[in-house]
């Protein structure tokens, strides 16, 4: 891989959020409001601070008012590239390929973030990651949530792994990560592929790193972790509204 800069950014959008409805039936997920606006919002603001902005976002669950509220990104001084699925998204590394093979994302490593978490992480920690000649990605983790207290992977100097070696523990992963495109070679057009079989297998062959970060995040699953968040926003007067946000 190159040295240079990463410019572009994906953004996984095209979820149902069933365990959002009834909220979720006339709403897409992303653009259920934390803190005042639409989550996705959130991201696009930070990674516009970071000056990350080119930024592809895949769509399949009511993606038409997904697209007719965000546009073409201008009004966040970013370029919004959108990769629209069938009525049944093609799941997160599907998703990824159809962006690729479609030019909306470039042959390039870029940035990957599921919208439905909401973080203060600065995403300009992550603008000058370089990946190595074999590695296909780097995650970020993060301390294993109540609802996730299993963990996703573990770390052992600096490479991620799915089972932990020894006694380490294992944490969930923040869905914040650098990814190569090459992660996602061999997959079929059109058809539905996860992520983590891929990231797994990759593991094992000791291309995926990570790293545990300790900012403030939230995986907005529910109705229960939706009021969390929008509690948390408003009792720490969190604004960004221009873009960075500081505790």
């Amino acid at each position: 891989m190159s040295n240079s800069t990463i410019t572009q950014a994906m953004i996984l959008a095209a979820g149902k959020g069933t365990r959002l409805r009834p909220l979720t039936l006339d709403t897409p997920k992303p653009l259920v409001e934390v803190g005042g606006q639409p989550l996705i919002v959130w991201h696009i603001k930070a990674l516009q601070a970071a000056g990350i902005t080119d930024i592809t976002i895949n769509a399949s669950w009511l993606a038409d008012k997904l697209m007719d509220t965000l546009g073409d990104g201008a009004q966040y001084g970013v370029k919004l590239h959108w990769s629209v699925e069938g009525d049944e998204p093609l799941e997160t590394a599907g998703g990824i390929f159809q962006a690729l093979q479609s030019g909306k994302l470039r042959d390039e490593p870029f940035i990957l973030v599921n919208s439905d978490v909401w973080t203060t992480y600065d995403f300009a920690q992550l603008r000058d990651y370089t990946l190595g000649a074999d590695q296909r990605a780097h995650l970020l983790l993060i301390d294993n949530p109540e609802h996730n207290d299993g963990g996703d992977f573990a770390i052992n100097n600096g490479l991620a792994s799915e089972q932990p070696v020894g006694d380490a523990d294992k944490f969930t992963f923040a869905g914040i990560s650098v990814m190569s495109p090459t992660l996602v070679e061999g997959l079929v057009s059109g058809q539905p592929a996860a992520l983590a079989p891929l990231l797994k297998q990759a593991m094992i062959k000791f291309q995926i790193t990570a790293e545990v970060i300790t900012d403030n995040w939230i995986d907005v699953g529910t109705a229960e972790r939706l009021a969390q968040v929008n509690e948390f926003i408003e009792k720490n007067d969190i604004d960004n509204h221009q873009g960075r946000v500081n505790l």
